[in-house]
């Protein structure tokens, strides 16, 4: 994971190189912890889930103190499961390795879980789209385990071939994820080259 990625004016991340956004789903509940700097480390906040065939990204509708954004790479997520509580929501839970400053040690950071909880609308396009995607990603880099390869580079996952699965993929008429048929901000260049903090950003 890395906290707060940068991201456009409109709350849309800014990219990587060869990154593609697959899907944005608004109104969820986000709930993840271990988050430095907020009380208890645990955070609960609504916004929009960015799904891309390199990470997940959310992004806060208000952000919570220094929380406004938390980005998930698809390779260092592990454990998720999608749950169908009888009482409560149906929600997708699960952990995620931090993404470790080149400069710190692995043993300083700790391992994060989270839940994405869809609230508003069903979730018939996402999760599908979200399980699979996971699984190309996985199997195309023949990781399936970041405890073991902690040295893994997140953005070797935009390798992974999803034009296939998304031209396949269903849309539930009662899930409100929208599905990016081209890539937003098109007239943009920037694209980011490394998950570093304060690296400089390159221009194509």
């Amino acid at each position: 994971m890395a906290l707060n990625p940068q991201l456009f004016p409109n709350g849309m991340p800014v990219p990587f190189v060869n990154e593609m956004f697959v899907l944005a789903r608004d109104g969820v509940e986000f709930e993840v912890d271990k988050i430095p700097g907020n009380q208890g480390g645990h955070v609960k906040i609504k916004g929009t889930i960015y799904l891309s065939n390199i990470r997940m990204v959310f992004v806060a509708k208000v952000p919570v103190g220094d929380f406004a954004a938390f980005d998930m790479p698809l390779l260092y997520i592990h454990g998720e499961k999608f749950n169908q509580p009888i009482f409560h929501c149906n929600n997708i839970s699960g952990l995620v390795e931090p993404v470790v400053p080149d400069d710190q040690h692995r043993v300083l950071h700790s391992t994060h879980s989270f839940k994405i909880l869809f609230k508003e609308g069903g979730c018939g396009t996402f999760v599908p789209l979200f399980f699979n995607l996971i699984a190309s990603v996985r199997r195309y880099n023949q990781h399936s385990n970041i405890r073991m390869e902690s040295h893994l580079d997140p953005l070797q996952a935009s390798q992974t071939p999803v034009d296939e699965m998304m031209r396949h993929a269903y849309v539930d008429p009662n899930d409100p994820t929208k599905i990016f048929l081209q890539q937003p901000n098109p007239d943009s260049q920037l694209r980011r080259r490394t998950y570093q903090a304060h690296s400089v950003e390159d221009r194509l």
